[in-house]
């Protein structure tokens, strides 16, 4: 999975109360910040339909502390060369000619329900079939399953409490809205995921460790290239030739059909010896896991 999370500033309310001009300024306020989101788990982390297999279900809980209310939508978004997800809505100019070459699924699926509140420790299922399927419809189509939170009535900075607010007080509330989206894919052609590995070379990342200090790291950086028609999806391993140390690993990596490649980092454990031999694969996690799909000696 693809999986991705995201956090969008819902809304920003602010009332300023007057201040008499003849008084001093008053020093600049030290704004409150108050978060209202809710712990949102979902299962599966990805979705695959066919001719044979046209229903699935999602699972949806929240591990909140608090009843929370839930949007789900089908969002079409684009994976850019640098692993990046974005939004069709997002997409500058730069992007365009990625998002042309997306086959949207949205209007092939039918999803219930469309919203849910649930209390903490609560779950929904969420029920995804295909609908009408055009008669030419052929290879691979996507969108995404997004589930993001609604926050409460109650959220935001009521007119009495601006007002009541002291003199030259800046008071404001953000509302942080959490969602989750999983790639669901519809196939109508046979899969066909074939890979290589290009462009394998070592760069020294000044990486953070605990937020505070950082530390020289060597990163493994390729392309991953999309050959056949499917989309791509699974592992990624680095190994020392004769080793059975794995010096780097990813799990759940994808190149969506929209791509032909995309740039993939890996962080190393050690730096590779003067000489060594390295062994970089990626193997299958969709249509036939464990299968090795690509694979480059450095």
């Amino acid at each position: 999975m693809n999986r991705a999370a995201v956090a969008v500033v819902l809304a920003l309310s602010a009332a300023l109360a007057t201040s008499n001009a003849q008084s001093q300024p008053a020093p600049a306020p030290t704004p409150a910040v108050t978060n209202v989101g809710a712990n949102l788990n979902i299962t599966p982390k990805r979705l695959t339909f066919d001719r044979a297999r046209r229903s699935a279900t999602v699972y949806i809980y929240n591990q909140g502390n608090q009843p929370a209310t839930f949007d789900i939508a089908l969002v079409d978004r684009v994976m850019l060369q640098d692993g990046q997800i974005i939004t069709v809505n997002d997409a500058d100019a730069a992007a365009k000619p990625i998002v042309a070459q997306l086959k949207s699924a949205k209007d092939l699926l039918l999803v219930s329900p469309r919203r849910a509140t649930l209390a903490p420790g609560q779950g929904q299922t969420i029920r995804l079939r295909i609908g009408s399927v055009p008669a030419d419809a052929a290879g691979e189509y996507r969108t995404h399953l997004t589930v993001t939170t609604i926050p409460p009535p109650s959220a935001g900075v009521s007119a009495e409490a601006a007002a009541a607010g002291g003199r030259g007080e800046l008071s404001f509330q953000i509302n942080a809205v959490f969602g989750i989206s999983i790639p669901a894919i519809v196939r109508f052609s046979d899969p066909d995921p074939r890979a290589a590995i290009e462009n394998a070379h070592i760069e020294q990342v000044d990486m953070a460790l605990d937020g505070k200090t950082t530390k020289r790291t060597p990163v493994m950086v390729f392309d991953l290239t999309r050959q056949g028609t499917s989309s791509l999806f699974g592992n990624i391993e680095v190994r020392g030739r004769n080793q059975k140390e794995a010096l780097g690993f990813a799990r759940g990596l994808g190149v969506y059909t929209e791509i032909a490649k995309r740039t993939v980092r890996i962080p190393l454990t050690r730096e590779p010896g003067s000489g060594e031999k390295l062994e970089i694969t990626f193997t299958d996690d969709d249509t036939s896991p464990g299968k090795l799909l690509a694979k480059l000696d450095m």
